[in-house]
């Protein structure tokens, strides 16, 4: 099994507890109002959204996907850690065992945040990704993230 780490640093406006809340603890809901033709919706399988949770999530009619299975490894409400693994589905292109995902909010200028994200992609045997697959990743994310901060700028009410 092959290893490929990707790393991704985003800038926001928004204070970290905001942003945290907005799209790690309530992005289940949010992410599917906000930006149906990515993700249609998120359903719990096993678990309470904890450590060990197990979900569901079908994307839009916008994704090229149809659906995947991700874990949650870890979720630090003080520190605004985040850590998940997709450990089924077709966006694993059947070339990746698995996908974890690292992502940790931070303090940044103005009372704004970055956002951290480290992407570890487990390739089966000696299967090589294509950079644009992984380009291409990284881009939906930040679009999403983009899509989170902007409801947010829009909705200084929402959380």
């Amino acid at each position: 099994m092959g290893v490929i780490i990707c790393e991704t640093n985003t800038i926001s406006s928004i204070p970290p507890a905001k942003l945290f809340k907005a799209s790690v603890l309530d992005a289940d809901i949010l992410i599917p109002k906000i930006l149906p033709q990515a993700i249609k919706n998120v359903e719990i399988l096993h678990g309470d959204g904890g450590v060990g949770t197990i979900k569901l999530i079908t994307f839009g009619d916008g994704s090229q996907f149809k659906n995947m299975k991700q874990r949650v490894d870890g979720v630090d409400k003080e520190n605004y850690t985040y850590n998940y693994t997709i450990i089924e589905g077709d966006a694993l292109m059947d070339v990746l065992e698995s996908i974890s995902y690292n992502i940790k909010i931070e303090p940044y200028e103005n009372g704004g945040s970055i956002c951290k994200n480290t992407s570890t992609y487990h390739t089966k045997g000696d299967v090589q990704i294509k950079e644009e697959d992984i380009k291409a990743g990284k881009e939906k994310a930040v679009g999403l993230f983009k899509a989170i901060e902007a409801y947010l700028l829009a909705n200084p009410d929402a959380y």
